[in-house]
């Protein structure tokens, strides 16, 4: 394999393990977003995954082009100086918003996976972030990537194992969906507000990678190459636990109540990997919110970063699903906003001679 596609592959890896966060890797945004849609929901998981592959490459090329690890700039560039300011505070209150439901959610798969108390799951968690977020961010990105194919295949057993042998017949999925817990109830605006979740949630963390990738090929085969396998692994995880509906709604993190119906050792496999995707995507969002403020690993970023991890375990007492609830579709509607301007700004360069940044 050349460098470039070593390169791509680990930059993709990183990006996966990123965008996972805790509410796929537990089930929870899967079963609210796609499978309480029913049959549908397979559809609408396809096309949140090809509009997340599309805008994720535009995003990296963007943060490579411009050079810049500070997100504002690309905000600035995409909406002009007024909205983008605009929308840079929106996306700093909700990307620490996200980082307290991540928090929350490894304190949740540690009760649930191992009988860990929450608060002490949850503690644990924010004094390794506090610890590992000294070092430089892109390295600790590649190297944390190193989990995501223990995550390929993990889902791949997991939904495998279910859409062959499923407690719903395929003919009666319908029957059991249950689309109040839907964001909207129509499946075509619910895998666009996902998409949108996605790329709000990940828009910092991808402007980085764009920025600290060697060159263009890089920059654009990283986001690429990730979104397509996150496609794959989205569809699986519809389709598993569509086939456990009944089940699945019931269940706080309906990703282990499936991996424990395979083998108990596969429970336990299922939450350490669950535990070590939320800590990295909260790494992605809390990196990129502290340094909005504070210079890279200057006093002032240690200080905030304490502050700002105290501020989140003393949050996460909300409450993992009701965070899950109130923020994921909001955060929605403001990556909309961002997939729009991008994909109007490809159009624009694709027939037009002069080049917007």
């Amino acid at each position: 394999m050349s460098r470039i596609n070593r390169s791509s592959v680990t930059l993709a890896f990183a990006y996966i393990s990123f965008i996972v966060g805790a509410g796929f890797s537990t089930g929870q945004e899967i079963l609210q977003f796609f499978s309480n849609h029913g049959l549908w929901g397979y559809a609408a998981a396809l096309v949140a995954g090809l509009l997340i592959t599309f805008v994720g490459r535009q995003i990296t090329k963007l943060g490579y082009l411009l050079g810049s690890e500070e997100y504002d700039v690309p905000l600035n560039i995409i909406f002009g100086k007024v909205f983008g300011k605009l929308f840079d505070y929106v996306l700093v209150f909700f990307l620490y918003g996200l980082s307290v439901i991540m928090i929350a959610g490894t304190g949740a798969a540690f009760y649930d996976g191992f009988g860990v108390p929450s608060w002490l799951g949850t503690l644990i968690t924010v004094l390794i972030l506090f610890v590992v977020l000294q070092y430089d961010f892109t390295n600790v990105a590649k190297a944390l990537g190193i989990i995501t194919p223990f995550l390929i295949f993990a889902v791949f057993i997991i939904a495998g194992y279910n859409i062959i042998q499923p407690n719903i017949p395929f003919s009666e999925v319908d029957q059991h969906t249950d689309i109040d817990r839907t964001p909207s109830g129509l499946w075509l605006w619910d895998a666009v507000t996902y998409a949108g979740l996605v790329i709000a949630n990940s828009f910092g963390f991808l402007v980085i990678v764009g920025a600290g990738s060697r060159n263009y090929f890089i920059s654009k085969r990283s986001a690429l190459f990730g979104g397509l396998v996150f496609t794959i692994l989205l569809v699986l995880m519809t389709a598993g636990l569509t086939a456990n509906l009944e089940v699945a709604n019931a269940s706080e993190m309906p990703t282990l109540l499936l991996a424990d119906q395979i083998h108990p050792a596969l429970r336990i496999l299922m939450t350490i990997i669950m535990v070590g995707v939320m800590f990295n995507s909260v790494i992605g969002v809390l990196y990129p919110f502290v340094t909005r403020f504070t210079e890279p690993y200057s006093g002032k970023y240690r200080i905030m970063l304490a502050i700002a991890l105290i501020l989140a375990f003393v949050f996460s007492y909300v409450g993992f699903v009701d965070l899950v609830n109130f923020f994921y579709p909001i955060f929605g509607y403001i990556g909309m906003f961002i997939a729009v301007a991008l994909f109007f700004r490809w159009i624009f360069n694709k027939f037009s001679r002069k080049q917007l940044l």
